[in-house]
């Protein structure tokens, strides 16, 4: 008796043991389902890619539609919602006439006073007058607000899309895609492709509407491009909505803000057309800040300037020569390379400045 006593002793401490040493048996619920095995990552992909499945040299209209398709997850790859991708996708094509555009830009030779007898016209300074006067309200507020004199807002307006009449009728997202597929500036189309995409995704355009531009995907009054849209556009009168295709608060505003943040400085002119010594080196004109030389400087250069010439001693002034065919020479400010950032043409940059000033004289 003793001795089975003991033996169920040793038993159960033997069972005890055991059961000790197991792990605990957890209440069924099913099976227990392994971790998911972790999906590799998908490479980004860059303009590289494109080219090399698309070889400049050999891309057809055929092979558009698969390119696009590469485009659209070069834009999922950015953030870009896939609701997005299916609107802006709806009306997409290859835009033939875009090509043809891009490709016949005007190769003849156009001289300085050929643009600027085509651009800086009486009638286009009379309208953009009319038009001062239409909204000086708007105008004085956000040149207050900015600190850019309203006739260099409403002479880019008047010059960028005839004071907002041609804004262009390209569905955007195609034009900029097409460009791209050319291949000629397909890293800056790209980037504008995203960024188009980027304004749809971020709720700018109302649902009912199509991003609608240039053939070169300039958008709106002011034709910025998507991404001058992503960096510059504000909201002129408060009410929420960045429209600078229908809304002239927006659009001037945007313009300021545009030129203001890129270094225009209150107060001070342009430039102003002067006169070289003979034999002068024209070769040391330029834009860049190397370039730069004070008042006192060019005039111990021996450059002339107008009577009427009022600039500071203390400033960077860069000599502009364009290729002008009367041999017109200019000394500029800070406003005047401020003017090329918006498009990096001496002609372009002149007009504004001259139609500026034709209207500043008519509204002071």
């Amino acid at each position: 008796m003793r001795l089975t006593l003991l033996s169920s002793v040793i038993i159960a401490v033997s069972l005890t043991a055991c059961s000790a040493s197991q792990p605990p048996v957890l209440p069924s619920k099913g099976l227990i389902a392994s971790a998911p095995a972790v999906k590799p990552a998908v490479p980004r992909l860059a303009v590289s890619d494109l080219q090399r499945d698309f070889p400049v040299d050999s891309r057809t209209a055929e092979q558009f539609p698969a390119y696009a398709e590469q485009l659209k997850e070069m834009a999922r790859q950015e953030g870009i919602k896939e609701a997005t991708l299916t609107r802006a996708f709806e009306n997409f094509h290859f835009i033939e006439r875009v090509i043809t555009s891009d490709k016949n830009q005007p190769e003849k030779k156009v001289t300085l006073d050929d643009y600027l007898n085509r651009r800086v016209t009486s009638g286009a300074v009379s309208t953009a007058v009319k038009q001062y006067d239409a909204n000086t309200a708007i105008l004085d507020r956000i040149s207050q607000n900015y600190g850019v004199p309203q006739e260099y807002i409403v002479a880019l307006w008047g010059l960028e899309s005839g004071f907002g009449r041609y804004q262009g009728k390209e569905d955007v997202i195609s034009a900029l895609a097409t460009l791209a597929y050319e291949g000629r500036r397909e890293d800056m189309f790209v980037k504008q492709f995203i960024a188009a995409l980027q304004i749809i995704d971020d709720g700018h355009i109302p649902a009912d509407q199509q991003l609608k531009g240039s053939w070169a995907g300039a958008m709106g009054q002011n034709q910025f491009m998507p991404t001058s849209y992503l960096t510059y556009a504000v909201d002129g009168d408060g009410d929420g909505i960045v429209d600078i295709w229908k809304n002239k608060a927006d659009v001037f505003a945007s313009t300021a803000n545009y030129l203001a943040t890129e270094g225009w400085v209150k107060g001070l002119p342009w430039g102003y057309e002067i006169t070289l010594p003979a034999g002068f080196d024209r070769t040391i004109e330029g834009t860049k800040v190397t370039q730069s030389k004070t008042l006192a400087q060019w005039k111990a250069l021996g450059v002339i300037l107008p009577a009427q010439a009022n600039l500071p001693d203390n400033i960077p002034l860069w000599l502009v020569v364009p290729e002008d065919n009367r041999g017109r020479v200019y000394l500029v400010t800070q406003n005047f390379i401020t003017i090329m950032h918006w498009n990096r043409s001496y002609f372009f940059a002149l007009s504004v400045s001259l139609m500026a000033d034709n209207i500043g004289v008519r509204i002071r």
